[in-house]
């Protein structure tokens, strides 16, 4: 199944980038972004049914129902924090000015990043949890205060260029003043200079090594089958750059849904904390983060529509 799945990931990454234009200079349409944003879903769904079908004829109905739901629910979880990584991509991209036909490379760049450092932290993290189960208490806590933190700090935007990062590239690095094409890296005299869209990438790739820090011990809350952790989160860090697109132009009419991640990760923290006295079904926890969410997408149209 590991193998299967690996092999399938590159494929699609090789369909996106060499046959369906992924590496053309271009800027993303809305349409092009909603094609690819149902296509990562329709296959992430099939997946799930696949899996249900292999372990249902393997082990039987009673696991197959079980790891079905927990894929469902880590997917979900996943996809929606993956949403507080686009707000952010927004800012970094608009605090560089980086014109939209360059963002795409970026981001491809900063999708096959996270891929290889997800995988890292998750299979870690497995291993973490397998030789010491009570580290899913801090990883609980850890997601309390994360998300009680978000509540109070999400209008807040921070100053992207002002990161201690940039400063110290910027002090040891070569830099030039405007961005070179989708080039990370040019020579003038003999010389190499990055370009700012090479810093642009250094926080895109930092920006989701924070995330992955609350959203990879959200999902070890559903369960802790290194599978199901793994696969789930590639289905939505695959369905990324597609997201991105897809809400980069309608970002600010969904302010109030940080406030919506805020509650998903405090939920699942409390959750992690009362297991020894209250096991939650798999189910409740599926329902309650769909209620936040959407609730919190309802709330922001809502406050955010167009008068007549």
């Amino acid at each position: 199944m590991w193998g299967v799945f690996i092999v399938f990931v590159l494929a699609m990454l090789a369909l996106d980038l060499f046959v369906f234009g992924g590496s053309k200079v271009h800027k993303v349409s809305v349409k092009e972004a909603a094609s690819w944003s149902l296509v990562w879903i329709s296959l992430a769904m099939l997946f799930n049914a696949g899996l249900w079908w292999y372990l249902n004829g393997t082990v039987g109905a009673e696991v197959a129902d079980r790891k079905a739901l927990e894929f469902l629910t880590g997917y979900l979880i996943e996809k929606s924090l993956s949403v507080d990584n686009v707000f952010v991509f927004l800012l970094i991209f608009t605090a560089f000015n980086v014109p939209a036909e360059y963002q795409r490379r970026v981001l491809v760049y900063g999708v096959l990043g996270a891929l290889v450092m997800r995988a890292v932290m998750i299979l870690a993290g497995a291993w973490v949890v397998q030789e010491f189960s009570w580290v899913l208490y801090l990883f609980g806590a850890f997601l309390v205060i994360t998300g009680v933190r978000m509540l109070f700090v999400a209008e807040e935007e921070p100053d992207m260029t002002q990161n201690p990062v940039l400063r110290i590239a910027r002090k040891y690095l070569r830099v030039t003043d405007d961005h070179h094409g989708e080039k990370f890296v040019v020579k003038k005299d003999g010389i190499r200079y990055f370009t700012p869209l090479f810093l642009v990438l250094v926080l895109v790739e930092i920006s989701d090594v924070v995330f992955a820090v609350d959203s990879i011990p959200a999902i070890f809350a559903i369960t802790t089958d290194p599978f199901i952790v793994f696969t789930s989160n590639i289905f939505a860090i695959l369905g990324l750059r597609a997201l991105y697109f897809l809400l980069a132009d309608m970002a600010d009419r969904f302010h109030l849904l940080q406030y919506g991640l805020a509650l998903v990760l405090t939920f699942i923290g409390t959750k992690m904390l009362i297991m020894p006295w209250f096991h939650m079904p798999i189910a409740i926890s599926l329902t309650v983060v769909t209620v936040l969410i959407a609730g919190s997408v309802v709330a922001s149209l809502y406050v955010s529509r167009k008068p007549d």
